[in-house]
């Protein structure tokens, strides 16, 4: 089988979309060394370290006039030049015009709930309805049943044409010895963005220092329309961090915490706890099933609650340690081989279906 994925994610330099793409993209091509899969874009990017070699990288500017109109013809022409037999859009779309199979992940819909959510994300509003409401895409891929219902329902799918499969986190997230740092921190990790819901828990934190010596620490980049912190002595904000380095942050937290008003799966809340890190998260459907009752659960604009589980987990050691490993046991049933094992198929089904 000859695949091609939308590798447009891959020219951003961190977030979810990008982390997804360029795992399973790896994940796909260890696990089915028989088939050919093709990194596509018309943006240059990085080919992916220790890739295999059936996993391509195709990626370039359209040559021409007609083929600049990428997602209508470019694409469509790239994708038969490579002979592929399905064509997977990893970003909320596929080619306009259904040649071929097609499967598009839809990572959550944040981009219908709440415009302010995304002030970049117009076209993604206008484009991906229709290609989901006109079978334009074969197949649909979410990463949570939660959002699976949710698409059922705003969209009007089929359940058939609709499959959950988990993400999971790199495997090198792990239990690792801590970066030492001069106090004990909580931990955010993650794009720091307005739907992250951050500044209740720096507001819990911000009580909570007033009688105990702890840090707050913020590792992610920060979008335009992020919130302002106050800075404060033990607020840190790292900005945008290697992704070697967050291992060693993960495992040396008193917990990670995850406010966020809505996901679709949460990638940082399984990074975490496969860390061995405690966690604090909302209520958030997808986290509350990506967690399966590992972490503490907070209602997202609890300030009280956020500071009562806070305070637990840097005061109490042993709460802490049950925690975490309760973290450690069910992040132990994710991984990218078995994600790219049930993408596969969803493959076969599409290839089916068309």
């Amino acid at each position: 089988m000859r695949i091609g994925l939308d590798a447009t994610p891959l020219t951003l330099s961190s977030g979810g979309i990008r982390r997804y793409t360029e795992e399973l993209a790896l994940a796909l091509a260890a696990c089915f060394p028989e088939d050919e899969f093709h990194l596509i874009s018309d943006q240059r990017f990085k080919a992916l370290a220790g890739a295999p070699g059936n996993l391509f990288v195709d990626s370039g500017s359209p040559l021409n006039a007609l083929t600049r109109k990428w997602w209508t013809i470019g694409l469509a022409k790239e994708c038969s030049r490579l002979q592929l037999d399905l064509f997977h859009g990893t970003n909320f779309s596929v080619p306009y015009l259904p040649l071929r199979p097609s499967v598009l992940t839809l990572h959550d819909l944040s981009p219908w709930l709440e415009p302010c959510w995304h002030h970049d994300a117009a076209r993604v509003r206008r484009r991906t309805p229709g290609l989901l409401r006109l079978g334009v895409a074969t197949m649909v891929v979410t990463p949570t049943e939660a959002v699976r219902n949710e698409a059922i329902a705003r969209f009007g799918l089929k359940p058939e044409r609709v499959v959950a499969v988990p993400e999971a986190a790199s495997p090198h997230f792990q239990p690792v010895a801590p970066l030492v740092r001069k106090a004990p921190y909580f931990l955010f990790v993650g794009t720091v963005e307005p739907r992250k819901n951050l500044g209740v828990a720096v507001d819990a934190w911000r009580e909570l220092r007033k009688s105990h010596v702890v840090d707050f620490v913020i590792a992610g980049r920060r979008r335009e329309d992020s919130p302002e912190f106050v800075p404060q002595e033990g607020l840190h904000l790292l900005g945008e961090v290697e992704e070697r380095e967050l291992p060693g942050l993960y495992s040396g937290a008193v917990c990670c915490v995850y406010p966020s008003l809505y996901e679709g799966f949460g990638l940082p809340v399984l990074e975490a706890m496969q860390c061995g890190c405690a966690l604090v998260a909302s209520r958030d459907s997808a986290i509350l099933e990506v967690s399966g009752g590992a972490a503490i659960h907070v209602d997202a604009k609890d300030t009280r609650g956020w500071l009562a589980a806070m305070e637990l987990l840097l005061q109490d050691r042993a709460a802490r340690l049950a925690q975490q490993e309760l973290c450690l046991q069910r992040a132990r049933q994710f991984s990218w081989g078995n994600t790219a094992r049930l993408t596969r198929e969803v493959y076969v089904e599409a290839l089916g279906r068309f």
